[in-house]
């Protein structure tokens, strides 16, 4: 007897279970917009991501470079800035 309970309650439960699964009127399919809405958002947090990566990689070279290093780099900078608006009144 303890045996035909547990496999009717088995049964029931399966039944139930099945009738639940079919009854969702979820099909798994999104609209148009809502894909695109996804795919935006996605690449949104991804170019979050690389602009945070990018700063993190920028801080860390100049953290990297010595002091004399950093000065000659900044007077590079504006030496090449210099020459470029002389090139510019020029016409060259």
């Amino acid at each position: 007897m303890k045996i035909k309970t547990f496999y009717t309650v088995f049964l029931l439960l399966l039944a139930i279970n099945f009738s639940s699964c079919k009854s969702s009127s979820d099909t798994g399919m999104m609209s148009p917009d809502e894909v695109t809405a996804q795919l935006e958002k996605k690449k949104k947090k991804q170019a979050k991501a690389a602009k945070k990566a990018n700063k993190e990689a920028h801080k860390r070279y100049w953290n990297a470079q010595t002091k004399e290093a950093r000065k000659s780099i900044k007077r590079n900078k504006r030496r090449a800035k210099r020459l470029a608006r002389h090139r510019k009144k020029s016409g060259r």
